[in-house]
């Protein structure tokens, strides 16, 4: 047998390597950058309140009742949003076991999909170095980041939405048979959008296309996309959990589409109102550190309006129209403009395009100046974080929080000087050498840093803000036969890292943060089992056949108290917000 020595094999690896086209390797690159921003350590920190912890106990009870139509959230029927999201998530468990990654891995796959339909789309339309600037900058965005690790609907949603919207725009680009197939695509896509989070999974991807057609003279399209197959597949997907959900629970067509859908847009019911410039601030953060190139952005691309292109003309559709949609509305969320963000990304990928082509352009101008403020506020943030890092007390004084939280925190400040430290360099290096890639490099420095030196830090936020560790506690005094029950208090995500239901002693529910709940309550029908009227608490409790441990927050501390001494109990402290008292089941005379 033949063999090789160490340097043929060595040339041989060389060559094999050398035979890679770079226009593979670039792109590939570029993918493993944004599917560590979305993968990473996904699952190193607890699931976190309001949403995580409730969405994955949603999802866990699914898994264990196969109840694919009708969710339950602690077992009582939660209606607020549709089940697909949910079933991802159930599946998931089903696959690989609970765990906090596994609640998050539906998220993650979702964005990372999204990133593939945005290069692909964008090599299609514009080229390759405007499909690779542009999913790396989405990819190291705030918002992105935050909704690609979170168990909840808005990334699912936003792949579809913008699926939607991608393929009505291709639609037009091609003959007819290619015509017909992308709108069937689009109609398929708004569909599970809508199975996802209701009407405006439809509404919209329709809003954005209809704008952009309408200014662009060519509103007649819209018949291509309104034709009757597109309706046939939109409501072949949408119609059999509507009809069949409503039949299982005749009260959702009127919560789904009046109080769900309608009463959030048009009334401050939901108690989620903000000013109408709410997304203004929210941009400037969430899509922090590209916001800094926007202002100037804006005022150069208007004065060159006639140079858009008419995929171009579509983002700016789409960020305006999606901003201002839920700027009118009543309810606003930061989640609810990702897609906003998403056409924002690509733009600001359209800018550092151009600008790599013509270094000498506007362009380039503009990203060279968006180095200052980032020079700025990285500066300002290395002074005072680095003064705050040397001496704690100067802050901790004036904070109005619990003080041994923020002692948790302050380990964490150093590295995260040192990481603005970073940032602030890169940025001055690259105002001075004017290098539109270390430009690049200075912006997309800071979300780089933020998950890799500065882990520490979103670890510790999420467990100051997680019921993880008072699971633990709790799980040390239950037994299988003792009821865990929580009075006027249900903290987010007990059920699930417990893996039981809770009894809960509420005086109208809200304690379950779900509206659906809520409304079945005020609609006059008899409590279901597992959720008490507080003032039957003592009617309740002879009830009982077993121990109960009984659940309060600070406020309930005196009603804890009164209701432990009377069953010869004692109340003990369980952290600095909970306390509990374990209620001996009674003596059978």
């Amino acid at each position: 047998m033949m063999t090789l020595s160490s340097s043929q094999v060595s040339r041989a690896v060389e060559g094999r390597i050398s035979s890679i086209k770079p226009s593979l390797l670039i792109p590939a690159f570029s993918f493993i950058i944004s599917a560590y921003m979305i993968f990473g350590r996904l699952g190193d920190w607890p699931l976190m309140r309001p949403d995580e912890g409730r969405n994955a106990e949603v999802a866990r009870e699914m898994s264990l009742s196969d109840s694919w139509l009708v969710p339950t959230y602690n077992g009582l029927v939660y209606l607020d949003k549709p089940a697909f999201y949910f079933k991802t998530i159930a599946l998931s468990f089903s696959l690989f076991g609970e765990s906090e990654g596994v609640a998050r891995l539906s998220s993650a796959l979702f964005g990372f999909s999204l990133l593939v339909a945005v290069f692909l789309f964008c090599r299609k339309i514009y080229d390759q170095r405007t499909a690779i600037l542009a999913i790396l900058i989405i990819a190291t965005t705030p918002l992105y980041i935050t909704f690609s690790r979170f168990v909840i609907f808005d990334m699912s949603l936003a792949f579809f939405v913008s699926s939607t919207i991608f393929a009505c725009f291709l639609a037009e680009e091609g003959e007819a048979t290619q015509r017909m197939h992308w709108y069937m695509v689009a109609a398929l896509s708004a569909g599970i959008a809508t199975l996802i989070k209701g009407p405006v999974g439809f509404i919209i991807p329709s809003l954005v296309i209809i704008i952009f057609n309408w200014l662009e003279g060519r509103l007649g399209v819209m018949r291509h996309a309104f034709a009757l197959r597109n309706w046939v597949i939109f409501l072949a997907v949408v119609l059999p959990w509507f009809i069949g959900l409503s039949l299982l629970r005749p009260d959702f067509p009127y919560y789904g589409i009046l109080k769900e859908s309608v009463a959030r847009f048009t009334t401050t019911e939901f108690h989620r109102t903000a000013p109408f410039y709410y997304y203004a601030p929210i941009i400037l953060g969430t899509f922090f550190a590209w916001s800094l190139l926007l202002p100037e952005s804006i005022i150069a691309a208007w004065k060159k309006r006639k140079n858009w292109s008419r995929a171009d003309r579509l983002f700016i559709v789409w960020a305006i129209s999606v901003v201002l949609f839920f700027s009118v509305s009543q309810s606003k969320l930061p989640g609810y403009i990702l897609t906003a963000v998403v056409a924002l990304g690509i733009l600001t990928a359209r800018i550092f395009a151009m600008a790599l082509d013509n270094s000498s352009g506007q362009a380039a101008r503009t990203v060279w100046r968006g180095t200052i403020p980032l020079f700025l506020l990285s500066t300002l943030a290395v002074l005072f974080i680095s003064i705050i890092a040397f001496n704690p007390e100067i802050l901790k004084s004036r904070l109005r929080f619990k003080h041994e939280l923020f002692d948790l925190f302050i380990p964490t400040f150093l590295p995260m000087a040192i990481s603005f430290g970073i940032v602030a360099l890169l940025s001055a290096f690259a105002f001075l050498t004017r290098n539109t890639r270390l430009i690049f490099a200075a912006f997309i420095s800071f979300p780089l840093l933020l998950l890799s030196v500065n882990f520490d830090l979103i670890v510790l936020y999420a467990q100051s803000r997680s019921s993880r560790n008072l699971a633990e506690q709790i799980s040390k005094d239950l037994t299988p036969t003792t009821e865990l029950a929580c009075l006027q208090c249900l903290p987010n995500g007990l059920p699930f890292y417990l893996k039981r239901l809770v009894t809960v002693l509420s005086n109208n529910g809200n304690e379950l943060t779900s509206n659906y709940i809520v409304f079945t309550l005020n609609s006059g029908k008899p409590w279901p089992e597992g959720l008490v009227p507080t003032a039957q608490w003592h009617n309740w409790l002879v009830t009982r056949t077993h121990p109960v441990y009984l659940l309060a927050k600070k406020g309930q501390l005196a009603q804890l108290k009164d209701i432990a001494l009377e069953h010869s109990a004692e109340v003990f402290d369980l952290d600095a917000d909970y306390f509990a008292a374990l209620l001996p089941a009674p003596v059978k005379k």
